[in-house]
């Protein structure tokens, strides 16, 4: 039998047996960088004004298990940053915060706990119904942007609080004015404001920008001065600013208080299943939950959702995956004991505002707060209430402008008039909800006013003659 012979022309090609078998591994779409690591690391902490200063009231006034809402709510992060693509914030919710530190005597665990389940209940029936696609679609633009306007508003009134005076946490309550001198005092957070001003401008997005000046730079044949400029704002805006700012905030803890480094205990506490009373349900449900629903319908599902369409056009997040995914977070957490948490427009707009552009922003933030969890568990309130609050107030300040700067686009005095309505009654301490009842009132009355009846009533009339002669 004749041996098969190979010709000089046409040469094995030997093909690696392994070289398909380890494939490298694909990160989601929704975690790819779609900036540099530094701005998403800054991103990740843009949200940490409000965060901070609620965790560590209720840690302190309240007895909350740090470990548990730091595991839970790192949980969180990461599952929102892989379901939306987007710098999705976990904050707590307000409301139900602020009745559990002020109320007397103080609510406890399960009856925080209670209402963030009732809470959650709410948002998941809407979500899943789909009332609350239709509540986002038909609510008028100008109402919307008034809540946010509020909203952005509050934080910056709180943040210039935090600058401004000594705080106590634990009573919710401002002290005498702050010191110019001290490692908390108001040369510290005004120079932080000046950094970030100097280095992230007006939080204007410079991506398609810096597209066009890189186009730019390979056609430039003279030196032009605006593109020097420009050049030189690329490179500041690529500085990670809050980021810095806020691991300079850290370094101020172990210098003010030395001690912290002896006090810190290594390893989370145990995360035990809550036992709820019919006592707990009802104050729970009564004094937290009804405050707190209106406020994480509109803000934290119809606001955050406008803002992600206004920031990101091609990724506006679902109001049905948002109100569910509230819905979903919290009936894991509150079992466990963890804080009642949301997402928030003003904690999307303060991450976008230092950097964050995809859902690895937030995953970055929640693999922190697992590392912390881990490692120092509840030891780690011991670090938060030694953090200047001065450097909290500046960057709750930066995320409070931005969220107000979405209100930008109205156009007509009309929508102007209804969103500044809505605002002021928002912010006399009536509260998003009647603030958005009287702003939906003020709409529906203007529209009327304007409404043809004429029109209106001659096609009546040619209906009844069409009838008539159909029936002849």
């Amino acid at each position: 039998m004749a041996g098969h012979s190979v010709s000089d022309d046409h040469p094995t090609v030997t093909t690696p047996l392994l070289r398909n078998r380890w494939p490298r591994p694909r990160l989601p779409d929704s975690i790819k960088l779609k900036t540099s690591l530094w701005s998403e690391l800054s991103g990740a902490v843009g949200d940490l004004g409000t965060y901070i200063p609620i965790v560590l009231a209720l840690a302190l006034v309240n007895n909350l298990d740090l470990t548990t809402t730091l595991v839970f709510t790192s949980l969180y992060n990461i599952a929102t940053g892989l379901l939306f693509g987007l710098p999705m914030p976990v904050q707590p919710m307000k409301s139900i915060a602020a009745v559990a530190i002020s109320e007397s005597p103080p609510l406890t665990i399960p009856q925080i706990a209670a209402a963030g389940l009732s809470v959650a209940a709410v948002l998941l029936l809407l979500g899943c119904t789909g009332l609350m696609t239709f509540l986002y679609r038909y609510l008028p633009l100008p109402v919307v942007r008034g809540i946010q306007l509020s909203q952005g508003l509050k934080f910056a009134f709180s943040a210039v609080k935090y600058i401004r005076y000594y705080q106590d946490i634990s009573a919710s309550k401002s002290g005498p004015p702050r010191s110019w001198l001290g490692f908390d005092g108001l040369i510290i957070a005004l120079s932080a404001v000046l950094f970030l001003i100097l280095t992230t401008g007006a939080g204007v997005d410079d991506h398609s920008e810096t597209m066009n000046l890189s186009q730019e730079e390979e056609n430039e044949t003279q030196p032009d001065p605006k593109l020097k400029i420009r050049r030189r704002l690329r490179v500041l805006s690529a500085i990670p600013a809050a980021l810095i700012v806020f691991l300079f905030g850290l370094i101020l803890c172990f210098i003010r208080d030395p001690s912290i480094i002896k006090d810190l205990r290594f390893g989370p506490s145990r995360i035990s299943v809550m036992h709820f009373t019919w006592e707990d349900w009802k104050i729970g449900f009564l004094r937290g939950a009804i405050p707190q629903i209106p406020l994480s319908i509109l803000n934290s599902v119809i606001a955050v959702c406008k803002l992600s369409g206004d920031l990101f056009p091609e990724k506006e997040a679902s109001a049905m995956k948002v109100s569910v995914s509230v819905g979903m977070m919290n009936f894991v957490g509150c079992w466990f004991g963890a804080m009642p948490c949301c997402h928030g427009a003003g904690g999307l707009a303060g991450q976008y505002r230092f950097g964050g552009r995809s859902g690895a922003s937030v995953v970055f933030l929640g693999i922190a707060k697992l590392v912390l969890a881990l490692v120092l568990g509840n030891s780690f309130v011991r670090i938060l209430n030694e953090f200047p609050i001065g450097i909290l107030g500046v960057l709750l300040l930066f995320a409070g402008i931005e969220l107000a700067m979405a209100s930008k686009d109205m156009n007509t005095k009309r929508e102007s008039f209804v969103m500044l309505v809505c605002a002021a009654v928002s912010l006399t301490g009536s509260g998003a909800a009647l603030g958005f009842g009287c702003g939906m009132v003020l709409y529906l009355v203007l529209k009327l006013r304007e409404f043809d009846w004429s029109s209106a009533s001659n096609k009546s009339k040619s209906s009844e003659e069409e009838g008539s002669s159909s029936i002849a």
